[in-house]
């Protein structure tokens, strides 16, 4: 699925919604069985809320079942991950705030795909 406006990653795609000075939301899609590298942001937090589909967050050490109407807090540092494991697309709004929203503060620690910082 390719459509305009959609930023194509090997793990699904997002959409930027909004971007405005201090903040910006995205539509996150993760296709099923796939997850996001394990990373972490030196200048920006995250809030996740899930829309629809399941699967396992991880932020620092620990393991969250996530699934429609669910929200998390991703804290400015923290390692995270998030994975689909179930039988539909995981879709996600993401609320990013800080003063470096853009992909270069993202910190790959671990990734499927091959992908460095």
């Amino acid at each position: 699925m390719s459509e305009a406006g959609q930023e194509q990653r090997p793990w699904g795609y997002f959409e930027l919604l909004l971007d405005e000075p201090g903040y910006r939301v995205k539509r996150v899609v993760v296709k099923q069985g796939e997850r996001l590298s394990l990373q972490f942001h030196r200048h920006r937090s995250e809030h996740w809320h899930f829309v629809s589909g399941s699967g396992l967050a991880v932020v620092n050490d620990e393991t969250t079942f996530v699934r429609t109407g669910t929200s998390l807090d991703i804290p400015q540092g923290c390692r995270h991950r998030l994975e689909n494991d179930g039988e539909a697309p995981l879709v996600l709004v993401e609320i990013q705030r800080g003063e470096v929203l853009d992909e270069d503060d993202i910190v790959r620690l671990q990734d499927d795909y091959g992908r460095g910082s």
